[in-house]
């Protein structure tokens, strides 16, 4: 899941995604610039707009799914 996270982090043009852990959390990605995967492959940071950082482990993630285009 952490190298899908990787690709998708790397995309253009970016589409936002979220990130599901095994207890449940959900935690959108609505730009590239809100996350990042340590080098190593073990975390992913997610940035939050409020400055509160979320240390996800890649063990505990589950599911990435991209969301869908809004229509406008």
């Amino acid at each position: 899941m952490v190298e899908k996270i990787r690709q998708l982090l790397h995309l253009v043009p970016f589409m936002p995604f979220q990130i599901r852990t095994t207890d449940g959390g959900e935690y959108l990605v609505p730009t590239a610039d809100h996350a990042v995967v340590r080098p190593s492959g073990t975390r992913v940071i997610i940035f939050g707009d409020n400055d509160q950082d979320i240390y996800l482990s890649g063990l505990h993630i589950v599911a990435v799914e991209e969301e869908a285009p809004s229509s406008r």
